[in-house]
């Protein structure tokens, strides 16, 4: 995990693995910030979806008890939802390095779209 200290609040950068194990053991609440069309082909088993053109902090859950982590296609737009949630009073946040693109790289499960039929599958 990295981490960045600004002067509104601290930014963490989580790798794939350390996503996939804190939410396996229930630890996060991951938020998947990228567009309807691309969550509904395939994401993260468990993620929840908050498009960054309609996201409000202020809508997301609190830390007590369960840390946030953002994530996206690439590292990109979680990392700007990142920015956001310290603009909106957030002390901290993370978000994962990457992207979904490194989780898929890291060969981690995920539901995907069975091209044959158009019906969801597990998918690594």
């Amino acid at each position: 995990m990295k981490i960045e200290e600004l002067e509104n609040g601290t930014i963490e950068t989580w790798t794939p693995r350390e996503v996939f194990e804190a939410l396996a053991a229930h630890d996060i609440v991951l938020i998947d910030v990228r567009t309807p069309a691309e969550y509904a082909f395939e994401h993260i088993e468990g993620s929840l979806l908050s498009p960054m053109a309609f996201t409000d902090p202020a809508n997301f859950p609190t830390q007590d008890g369960k840390r946030i982590v953002l994530h996206c296609g690439s590292g990109v737009r979680s990392g700007r939802i990142a920015d956001i949630c310290l603009g909106a009073g957030f002390g901290k946040i993370a978000h994962m390095e990457g992207g979904f693109g490194a989780w898929k790289a890291e060969k981690l499960p995920y539901i995907g779209t069975d091209m044959a039929t158009g019906a969801p599958k597990r998918a690594s």
